[in-house]
């Protein structure tokens, strides 16, 4: 089982930036595939990013791709999301999320894969 706990979100400005954290506690860290969600008012959570267990690999919703960059930071166990050029369409409920039993490359979109998520951070995005 792992735990994960997201931070950094909060109120910024059309073209603005933000750093999403989210930060592991449980079974090894690496062993895990990891992604990034979000969930706007009135609409179905959706894909954002997903990165590999040993961070080589990440893929990317086509309307953040150029936007936002996934990484990992294994011997923290920590995962961030860098959201740049952001616009009011990107405000949401941003989930991190992690999945088990990946090979060592995979990246997936696919929320049924993921077994564990966080409870979500805020992230709005004024005109």
């Amino acid at each position: 089982q792992v735990q994960l706990a997201e931070s950094g979100g909060g109120l910024v400005q059309a073209g603005g930036s933000l750093r999403l954290s989210c930060g592991a506690s449980g079974r090894t860290f690496s062993s895990f595939g990891l992604g990034w969600f979000r969930q706007a008012p009135g609409k179905e959570r959706e894909f954002v990013a997903s990165i590999s267990r040993s961070g080589g690999n990440t893929y990317y919703a086509d309307s953040v791709k150029g936007r936002f960059t996934i990484s990992r930071d294994n011997a923290k166990n920590a995962v961030y999301l860098q959201l740049n050029s952001l616009k009011p369409e990107d405000t949401a409920v941003y989930y991190c999320a992690a999945g088990y039993g990946w090979g060592n490359n995979v990246v997936t979109s696919n929320q049924g894969t993921y077994g564990a998520w966080g409870q979500g951070t805020q992230v709005t995005v004024s005109s």
